[in-house]
């Protein structure tokens, strides 16, 4: 056995490798830990339990008086006996209207299907309420309002865009040429993790 110039026994050389060897370890071990909460910190984005926002779009086209709308004849103050066309705005019209269900989060709200009056489709959601979540989409689907979101992945959708609040009114554009006969519910849809938020029937 060796000693220390003080005569007290010097430290194996086994032990201090043993204790280097485990402190590389746990270094090893805390960064791969620190990458693993951060990774699953940007993927679940657990903040957004506590988060919300809320936006009031006006419906698009209200007012408006695009050609070929509804023609009045009315009488001209110069000659009573005479007409002369005026032209009436013709409002949006509400094709289809449906109330959320909640499924995965607590929704409520309404959804309808508008047609404007130059004959676009919009989606508008009204009074919307829902929580925030990674990844949230609006999609029109196929398949029926509440119950079990996996049929929904399973059906036919049509993804009109991420949700723009979680909270209000809200508009979304229907592609040119959608065939909207296919499709007979409105979605809050979160891709990420495949969850429906809410669901509303449209009729």
């Amino acid at each position: 056995m060796t000693t220390s110039p003080g005569g007290s026994p010097a430290p194996k050389r086994p032990l201090v490798a043993f204790l280097r060897r485990h402190r590389v370890i746990a270094v090893c071990a805390a960064i791969v830990l620190l990458i693993a909460f951060v990774a699953g910190a940007a993927l679940f984005q657990p903040w957004r339990l506590f988060t919300s926002s809320t936006i009031d779009e006006a419906l698009p086209g209200a007012g408006a008086t695009p050609a070929g709308t509804l023609i009045v004849q009315e009488p001209t103050a110069r000659d009573p006996e005479s007409t002369a066309p005026t032209p009436v705005p013709v409002p949006p019209r509400v094709i289809a209207k449906g109330t959320f269900v909640s499924q995965e989060h607590p929704t409520s709200g309404t959804a309808s299907l508008v047609k404007l009056p130059d004959g676009r489709l919009v989606l508008r959601l009204e009074k919307l309420a829902s929580s925030d979540g990674p990844d949230v989409k609006v999609w029109l689907s196929n398949q029926g309002a509440g119950g079990d979101w996996f049929k929904y992945r399973s059906g036919t959708w049509l993804d009109l865009g991420p949700v723009k609040a979680t909270h209000g009114n809200q508009n979304y554009p229907i592609p040119s040429g959608t065939d909207i006969s296919r499709f007979n519910t409105v979605v809050l849809w979160c891709d990420r993790f495949s969850v429906a938020f809410g669901s509303a029937a449209l009729g």
